[in-house]
């Protein structure tokens, strides 16, 4: 008996079916993910952020050590006019002084000499004052021959030469021509911070001749930025050229300025020229002698930079988070290179201009990416 074809072709089917091994667990879904480095992320998570990639120009620089100095022409070193023992001294260092104000007072025989030199230039002028004007009456009258007038003209002119000058010594001592005082007044002849005392009260203070001033007195208003070039550099520094000057003690702080000047010739100890950069110093923060980098542009380059907020670190390794898709994130390393901006940093590797980068929320998704 001969089945037909179709039974036949059904029961074979059905056969197979019965040998066929138990199906896999159900294959993931569409949005499910096996790799750790992607994940899903629920809808209403709030607090991340995401921007497009973008490539900008970078500043390569070259970093030169260097040293903040006070402008040499804004340095005054305060001497004592006259010869004396130092009654009093009114400033101490970093203390800021205006113009005018008192420095420090001197007790001085020398006063006492200049006062006198003045009542015998003022004696003298009036007496020959007098004569001149006697002279004249006589000579009005021609009594007396005009070079006998003439000689009193010349007296009197050389008397009041000598008076003019016996009250500008005076006025250079800062004393008043009707005092009796012997004590001489020593004030500041600008504004500005006392860096340096040397004289303390119950000195003796020789005048001009002194090896070392009373005090010194710096505008800090405008300082410079010194710092040594080496020769194998100088080809990427000009004079002109805009410089950003970084305090040791503010490394967070950026000074803009421009080299002002490099020096003329090379050091033949260190193959080295020194460059300066004005800065200007309206707080004061920059304190002589203090460290500071120079840097200066030495090239321009196109670069990936991100905000350091979207960076994850973890030992030596770092990743940032990319979206994918909506609420699809994927962990990807990169490689970090020199710090950008003090809230950037560049990456060389692992990023492409256009990627959807997380800039806020980078922690709340390493939890996430931890715990899936």
């Amino acid at each position: 008996m001969r089945l037909p074809r179709r039974l036949v072709l059904a029961v074979l089917l059905l056969g197979c079916s019965k040998h066929r091994p138990a199906p896999a667990a159900a294959a993931p879904a569409a949005d499910a993910l096996d790799s750790r480095d992607e994940f899903l992320l629920p809808q209403d998570v709030r607090g991340v952020a995401t921007a497009p990639v973008r490539a900008r120009q970078l500043a390569d620089y070259l970093e030169v050590t260097g040293r903040i100095q006070a402008d040499p022409t804004r340095v005054v070193r305060v001497y004592p006019p006259v010869s004396g023992r130092l009654v009093a001294v009114e400033v101490r260092p970093a203390d800021r002084v205006e113009q005018g104000q008192v420095l420090a007072i001197i007790a001085s025989s020398d006063l006492a000499a200049a006062r006198a030199a003045y009542r015998q230039a003022l004696a003298d002028a009036q007496l020959k004052w007098q004569a001149e004007t006697r002279a004249r009456l006589l000579y009005d009258h021609q009594v007396i021959a005009l070079r006998d007038y003439q000689q009193a003209q010349a007296e009197a002119a050389i008397a009041a030469a000598a008076l003019q000058g016996a009250v500008a010594r005076l006025d250079l001592l800062n004393v008043d021509t009707a005092s009796s005082s012997d004590e001489v007044t020593i004030v500041a002849p600008r504004a500005g911070v006392v860096i340096d005392v040397s004289a303390a009260p119950g000195e003796y203070a020789k005048s001009l001749d002194n090896a070392s001033p009373l005090c010194t007195i710096a505008d800090l208003t405008t300082v410079w930025a010194v710092g040594d070039v080496y020769e194998s550099d100088l080809a990427s520094v000009r004079v002109g050229d805009s410089a950003d000057v970084v305090a040791s003690a503010y490394p967070t702080e950026r000074r803009r300025g421009r080299i002002a000047a490099m020096s003329s010739t090379v050091d033949t100890t260190t193959r080295s020229l020194k460059v300066r950069v004005v800065l200007p110093n309206a707080g004061l923060h920059l304190k002589p002698d203090m460290f500071a980098t120079i840097r200066v542009v030495r090239s321009l380059r196109s670069a990936i930079v991100v905000p350091r907020s979207a960076v994850v670190r973890e030992g030596a390794a770092a990743y940032v988070f990319v979206q994918t898709a909506p609420s699809r994130f994927q962990r990807r390393a990169v490689t970090l290179g020199r710090d950008a901006e003090p809230s950037e940093i560049e990456v060389t590797s692992g990023l492409a201009p256009g990627d959807p980068l997380v800039i806020q929320g980078a922690e709340l998704l390493r939890v996430v990416a931890t715990s899936s």
